[in-house]
């Protein structure tokens, strides 16, 4: 009688399981923000070491060391100070008086036709207008006071804003109109509880692209028109040839505009909820 061993049983496969995919996304964050950083740090290291080397011409591009030692020196004397809190407060200035109308004429617009059908040849036709060439006009109607720079920064922040608060509120589906309105829903009920929601993600971007905007148009009036300001200051540095004041213009008009961008989209963060996923 033969007896026949059992068959040997090979051990199973240790099967490795995959990261959470929390952790995974915890993972690209920070990597994503290490790249953010390291980014213009690299390119600042690349500059000096130009500069030091010769490859650069001293003269236009100066080390980034001496463009900081400059930078501290007008902190402490308080001359950054006022020049860029006298950015800041017409930039703020224009950005409301800019994006309250765009808003409401926004959502008007996307909700009704006829209103839509009445405006947008206005703002399409005179969207593509470059704004550096309306200043003349602005300083002709409002003169070389605080008006006409906080007026320039309204027109470039109202633009983008109301082109995308109409955009916004088009593509909202319109079940969601109907259903409102089976409802019983006023006008003001739908303005404030389905349009406005709706087009919320638009409007943010459209919100960011004008404070970029704004930031790039306060610049450009106060080189021409003021006697204070960042845009003033470039200016007067390269009257004077101070090469390394004008950088340090430029760097904080880079700084303000990175700020209002995370500021932007925090603000966005926290108004939708449901898109942070």
């Amino acid at each position: 009688m033969t007896t026949h061993a059992a068959p040997r049983q090979s051990p199973a496969p240790v099967k490795t399981s995959p990261a959470p995919p929390r952790k995974r996304a915890n993972g690209g964050k920070n990597t994503d923000r290490a790249l953010a950083v390291l980014s213009p740090v690299l390119l600042l290291v690349l500059w000096e070491i130009g500069t030091r080397s010769g490859l650069l011409d001293e003269r236009f591009f100066p080390a980034p060391t001496s463009i900081f030692g400059q930078m501290i020196t007008m902190i402490q004397d308080g001359q950054l100070w006022e020049h860029t809190g006298a950015s800041i407060q017409r930039l703020f200035l224009g950005f409301w008086l800019g994006v309250i109308p765009a808003l409401v004429i926004g959502i008007v617009m996307g909700l009704s036709r006829r209103f839509r059908a009445a405006l947008s040849p206005l703002i399409s036709g005179t969207y593509p207008i470059p704004k550096s060439a309306l200043l003349p006009l602005i300083l002709l109607v409002f003169g070389l006071g605080e008006m006409s720079k906080v007026a320039m920064v309204a027109i470039g922040v109202f633009y983008p804003v109301v082109l995308n608060t109409v955009s916004g509120v088009l593509q909202i589906q319109p079940i969601y109109y109907d259903v409102a309105r089976n409802f019983g829903a006023s006008r003001w009920r739908v303005f404030r509880t389905v349009a406005l929601p709706g087009a919320l993600p638009s409007i943010m971007t459209g919100v960011e692209l004008g404070a970029g905007l704004g930031l790039i148009l306060i610049a450009l009036a106060e080189m021409v028109g003021a006697e204070s300001g960042l845009g003033f200051m470039i200016w007067n540095a390269w009257e004077l040839f101070q090469v390394e004041q004008m950088y340090v213009g430029i760097m904080v008009i880079a700084v303000i505009g990175f700020a209002v961008a995370l500021l932007v989209k925090e603000i966005a963060r926290l108004l939708m909820p449901w898109a942070r996923s």
